[in-house]
């Protein structure tokens, strides 16, 4: 599920947050509309802009603005592979950044669209776009990952999955575990693409970063510029590159 936030019409689709009891989890469609402020350096801004929400279910906790996505990530802090600690939104206060949210640092799906978007750094390079990468897990976690899989973009360590929750992606073994998350992992498989099965069985992974899903997110210069972002329904759900690099290039 994507949400593109340009200066026209936005499109974005909420995942259902871990906190909502089963029973109040169905496959009903909602859509909303809601006015929506350009970024500015504060969270405070004007000029709407609509955006519109499509969700199979909608608390009053989900996410529908850039300016809410921004204020939902205020004092989020993430590491970076020295453990220092940085507030997540400086990633592209000052500048635009791609930011991906790995499952969990051993995961092969991660590792595969981590590849793809590297493969697209000089395309980010010279438009002057940034690209992270966030995994939940510990600086060694991000370390590891950075050393196996060579990826040239900066790397940050989320221990408490505070961004994660901020952002209510989806969460749980329904998630994980389906017909799509197989046949995405077979074929990265035959694309040569491996899990990392120490990394994944460790314990912070195997206790709770197992069933966490991710997403990408385009955003800056401004807190509160946030210009796109897709919330992964499920393992494997992977976004649109294209219009991920649209909303990186306009």
């Amino acid at each position: 599920m994507a949400v593109q936030l340009p200066v026209a019409q936005v499109s974005m689709a909420v995942e259902n947050p871990r906190f909502l009891p089963q029973t109040a989890r169905n496959s009903s469609k909602a859509c909303f509309r809601f006015p929506l402020q350009p970024a500015k350096r504060s969270l405070q801004s004007s000029s709407p802009l609509s955006v519109s929400v499509k969700s199979s279910s909608v608390d009053n906790r989900a996410i529908v603005s850039a300016e809410g996505i921004a204020s939902s990530l205020e004092g989020v802090e993430i590491l970076d592979l020295s453990g220092k600690s940085i507030p997540i939104v400086d990633l592209w206060r000052d500048r635009k950044a791609v930011i991906a949210f790995a499952r969990h640092f051993g995961c092969v799906l991660c590792r595969k669209r981590a590849d793809l978007l590297a493969s697209k750094q000089d395309v980010l390079n010279s438009a002057g776009v940034a690209l992270a990468l966030i995994g939940p897990g510990s600086v060694e976690q991000a370390k590891a990952f950075a050393e196996q899989t060579k990826f040239k973009g900066e790397i940050y360590a989320d221990p408490n999955h505070s961004s994660y929750e901020a952002l209510q992606f989806a969460y749980g073994v329904t998630k994980t575990f389906t017909p799509l998350a197989g046949l995405k992992i077979i074929q990265s498989y035959m694309e040569g693409y491996r899990q990392d099965w120490g990394l994944s069985f460790q314990k912070d992974t195997v206790e709770r970063g197992g069933w966490q899903q991710g997403g990408i997110m385009v955003a800056g210069p401004g807190v509160t510029n946030i210009l796109y972002i897709h919330k992964d329904k499920e393992a494997g759900d992977d976004p649109d590159m294209e219009d991920v690099l649209k909303a990186c290039l306009n």
